[in-house]
């Protein structure tokens, strides 16, 4: 084939095929166009429905709204309704109580037109009863109130009077038993021993002999022994004894431990009495001292002063009635430490006051005051408590106690000393001696009857109250007070006590 022939062919063939491709381009083209068009049909068909398929779901939501709403509409009505029956009814009971008040109230005001009409019946009635009962009665109604007043004011006061007595009486009774218990607790928490019978001092001898010796030659012996220690040397006819006779009991005691020393020795001289009674003297001063210090100790008291505990020693050697003092003193204030913890008083106080109460009698002294004077003043000298001084004081009610722990130190000396045991008397004096101060008392004239007490430390007088005065009493009482003095031996004090009394009795029929 030639050239000139291939060229055309291509050419057809390459117009052919773009032909062909511009033909099945233009085919698809359509196709598409068809297809998007189909499909935009569609979508517009689907678009179509669902909102028509919405339309149609709001409407029905809507008619359910408006269902709901038009039935809570008719439940609302139906409440009102309800309610508005509910007040109509409540409307006509209101108004129905008001009809029923006002007919009350219209019964109301007749009942009191009524009751005024008849309180002033009555007032008119009770005026005239009452103008009656003062004619009557010949007295006017104020006169008869301030009666009927007087008589319930009298009435009240005895009635007021019967119930202060019986709380008084219950007080006293209950203050009596709980005062007992605490006495009786604190006596038997207290172990003492009995004291023994009043000893007389004596000295005893080998022999008669020795009354010679002691005595000396022209009783130089004798005198010198008796000027050193300030006793008295009674020489008689008891056998193989001497008795030594002194107030003070340290100066005996000294004498006694003094002779039996030299008659022990054998050599009885002046210059060897001397001797002897300085070395007694030391050694009682040494005892003195150690019986006061193992008493505090015993007591568990603090500082005392060594002028304290010398007059304290100095007690161990002195008796009342047979008691020992110092003896007593540790006693009274065991006894009145125990009684202030009872009572809930300051018991140190207590003890100290109890152990110093009678301090005075261990004190030397040429005055005439009596020993709870003498302690007073030295306690007060030596710093002691006011409480302490008072208690010393007040003991025998020498002056009023100003404190509980004075008042505790009275009950306790009179425990110690009022005990069992405690004192001895021999019973023929101690009833002379009683005797005698009612005796004394009795002879007095407006004097009915006389006690004496407290083993003779108190007398008690009844006076005869239309003869004898209030002053005539204390005349009485000076005037015995005086008698005793110069006509009776007696130890510390007797209380006279004056009683005149009126008595006023009734009976209740």
């Amino acid at each position: 084939m030639s050239l000139f022939l291939f060229i055309p062919l291509c050419l057809v063939s390459i117009i052919l095929g773009w032909l062909f491709r511009w033909i099945y381009a233009k085919f698809k083209l359509t196709s598409i166009e068809q297809k998007a068009v189909r499909l935009s049909q569609e979508a517009i068909k689907e678009a179509e429905t669902k909102s028509k398929e919405l339309i149609i779901e709001t409407k029905d939501r809507l008619l359910r709204e408006q269902q709901e709403q038009e039935r809570e509409a008719r439940e609302r009505r139906g409440e009102l309704q309800r309610t508005e029956q509910r007040l109509l009814k409540k409307e006509e009971n209101l108004e129905r109580k008001q009809a029923e008040l006002d007919l009350q109230k219209g019964e109301l005001e007749d009942k009191e037109k009524e009751a005024d009409e008849r309180e002033a019946q009555i007032a008119t009635q009770e005026a005239y009863w009452a103008s009656e009962l003062e004619r009557v009665a010949k007295m006017s109604s104020q006169e008869a109130k301030q009666q009927i007043i007087e008589a319930l004011q009298n009435e009240a006061k005895r009635d007021a009077q019967v119930i202060i007595n019986k709380i008084e009486q219950e007080a006293q009774l209950r203050a009596d038993k709980i005062a007992r218990d605490i006495i009786i607790t604190s006596i038997q928490r207290l172990a003492t021993e009995v004291s023994s019978d009043v000893t007389v001092t004596t000295v005893s001898l080998p022999g008669d002999e020795m009354k010679g010796r002691i005595i000396g030659r022209e009783g130089r012996n004798i005198r010198t022994l008796e000027t050193l220690t300030g006793v008295d040397v009674i020489i008689d006819d008891t056998p193989e004894a001497v008795v030594i006779s002194c107030f003070d009991p340290v100066r005996k005691e000294i004498a006694r431990v003094a002779l039996e020393r030299l008659v022990q020795d054998g050599r009885i001289h002046p210059a060897r009495i001397e001797e002897v009674v300085i070395k007694a003297t030391k050694e009682m001063e040494q005892v003195i001292m150690e019986e006061g210090e193992k008493v505090i100790f015993d007591l568990g008291i603090h500082n005392i002063s060594q002028e304290m505990i010398r007059a304290l020693g100095r007690l161990h050697f002195r008796t009342s009635y047979g008691q020992n003092v110092l003896a007593h003193s540790k006693e009274v204030a065991t006894l009145a430490g125990m009684i202030a913890g009872e009572v809930g008083a300051d018991r140190d106080i207590a003890r100290r006051g109890g152990l110093l109460h009678d301090i005075g009698k261990g004190i030397e002294s040429d005055g005439d005051a009596n020993h709870a004077e003498l302690g007073a003043d030295l306690a007060k000298r030596l710093g002691e408590d006011p409480r302490v001084i008072n208690a010393i004081l007040s003991h025998h009610n020498d002056i009023e106690p100003s404190c509980v722990e004075s008042v505790i130190v009275q009950i306790a000396d009179a425990i110690s000393a009022a005990r069992p045991g405690a004192r001895r008397e021999t019973l023929d004096n101690y009833i002379k001696r009683l005797e005698s101060l009612e005796g004394i008392a009795e002879s007095f004239e407006g004097v009915e009857k006389a006690y004496a007490i407290q083993a003779g430390r108190e007398l008690r007088i009844l006076v005869n109250n239309d003869s004898v005065s209030d002053e005539g009493a204390k005349e009485i009482a000076k005037d015995i007070a005086g008698r005793i003095e110069a006509e009776l031996r007696y130890p510390g004090r007797i209380k006279v006590t004056i009683i005149r009394e009126m008595r006023v009795v009734e009976y209740a029929r």
